[in-house]
């Protein structure tokens, strides 16, 4: 038995055998019961040539439906944009991609300095005063909002609208269960959160509000009375929000949210089937030690000239471990490094050429819906989503529009029984107006 890196003799294997002081593998491995243990080959198919294997994972491949074939009007927190193709060039070369943590900053500056950058980017389109190196994703980003707020506010419940993705949901309430707290989920009304359902929940043991903007509905979400709701008691509020559509929106920040979190996928990360992403996470300066993750700071060296290091670091590594605030020890530095250079090529009248080309697009999307007969959910503000009901089960809808060569929005039922036969659909930059009217028209003609 051959190891790539370790060989591994005959000679070995009996030497190592009579220091444990064992005769054989099968006396080894006795303690096992023998109606478990496995004995005989493996049923596993003879090893292929690699031209042979090459052919067989292309055919695999080619069962996948691409983007570059398929139009999508699919989004539900993954979404195809236009990505400069700067963005590939820089994050392949090894010097990014092959780096891992930047210990020593004296040989880390162009790491350090590209994730200053994000940070800085990331306040911007927020409205905060800072923000961390990057996070695994989005989900991930709220739950670790939530529980700084419960650790901040030394309260244990944590209320949350139906409204925010279902997953980060499913996400927020892993983490609570570990630290012994208490997740309530508000209620939707005309597809938003339920004000008056918020108000008469909210109590004196409530450490947060968290709303997502534009919610998973696509909906825009009253930040401002939110607010006012939440911090009545002394609540933080935490806003995740996508941060294509803050430049064109007013950024939560203006809206007095304490935490602003979210996935940067919008920015230079492709779809991807789904992942890996890359989250933000954006504070006021009150709560700039209590930021789980790495924060770049900019400073000078001895010649005066401009450096970058890493900052009040809060990870369970590098502090003592009762004092940490998270567990969470790493962040996604490739990705922010694509979502920075991304937003550095589009610059910011770019990025809100994009944002507005979401919203007029998925309003002449809403508009030729209508035109061929599809009944619109909510009349609510959106920015690049919306609900319709398609009135039958979305899941076959979703077939026929495959067959005619879309790939249509999220079947909403997936998530709430009473969802069933909604579907939510997704426009973005990248969307033709030929794109937009056959749509409508072929999924006009399957209702």
């Amino acid at each position: 038995m051959n190891h790539r890196y370790l060989p591994m003799t005959d000679a070995d294997q009996k030497e190592m055998l009579e220091t444990i002081g064992v005769q054989s593998i099968e006396e080894l491995f006795s303690d096992i019961p023998s109606e478990i243990r496995f004995k005989g080959e493996m049923n596993v198919k003879e090893a292929l040539k690699e031209p042979e294997l090459i052919s067989y994972f292309r055919e695999l491949a080619a069962k996948n439906v691409s983007l570059k074939q398929t139009p999508s009007f699919l989004g539900a927190g993954v979404y195809e944009h236009y990505i400069p193709s700067i963005v590939d060039h820089v994050i392949s070369r090894s010097e990014f991609y092959t780096a891992y943590t930047p210990y020593q900053p004296e040989i880390s500056q162009g790491e350090l300095q590209a994730i200053f950058e994000f940070q800085t980017m990331i306040c911007e389109l927020t409205g905060m005063d800072l923000a961390n190196s990057s996070m695994y994703d989005g989900p991930t980003a709220l739950a670790e909002a939530a529980m700084l707020s419960a650790g901040q506010t030394k309260k244990k419940t944590i209320l949350v609208s139906k409204a925010v993705h279902p997953e980060a949901r499913a996400v927020l309430q892993t983490n609570a269960t570990g630290q012994r707290l208490n997740v309530i989920e508000i209620d939707t009304a005309n597809g938003v959160t339920d004000l008056k359902q918020l108000q008469e929940i909210y109590g004196d043991d409530t450490a947060c509000v968290v709303v997502q903007h534009p919610n998973f509905y696509g909906n825009l979400e009253p930040l401002a009375k939110l607010e006012e709701i939440t911090h009545s008691k002394k609540a933080m509020f935490v806003v995740s929000s996508n941060p294509l559509a803050l430049g064109l929106l007013k950024p939560p920040g203006e809206f007095g949210a304490d935490i602003v979190v979210g996935d940067a996928q919008p920015f230079g990360i492709a779809t991807q089937f789904g992942g890996p992403h890359c989250g933000y996470f954006a504070t006021t300066k009150k709560l700039m030690r209590k930021v789980p993750g790495r924060l770049v700071g900019q400073t000078t060296d001895e010649h005066g000239q401009r450096g970058f290091v890493l900052t009040l670091q809060a990870r369970e590594q590098h502090i003592r471990r009762e004092k940490a605030t998270s567990n969470i020890c790493s962040n996604q530095a490739l990705n922010a490094l694509a979502a920075s250079v991304a937003m550095s090529a589009i610059g910011k009248k770019g990025v809100k050429e994009m944002a507005y080309q979401n919203v007029q697009k998925a309003a002449y999307l809403k508009k030729q819906l209508k035109a061929h007969g599809v009944e619109m959910v909510s009349e609510q503000p959106t920015f690049n989503e919306f609900v319709i009901n398609v009135k039958r089960p979305v899941s076959e809808v979703n077939e026929l529009l495959l067959s005619k060569g879309f790939i249509g929005g999220y079947d909403l039922g997936r998530d709430d029984n009473s969802l069933q036969g909604q579907m939510l659909v997704a426009v973005t930059e990248v969307r033709t107006k030929e794109e937009i009217d056959t749509f409508a028209k072929e999924l006009g003609a399957l209702l």
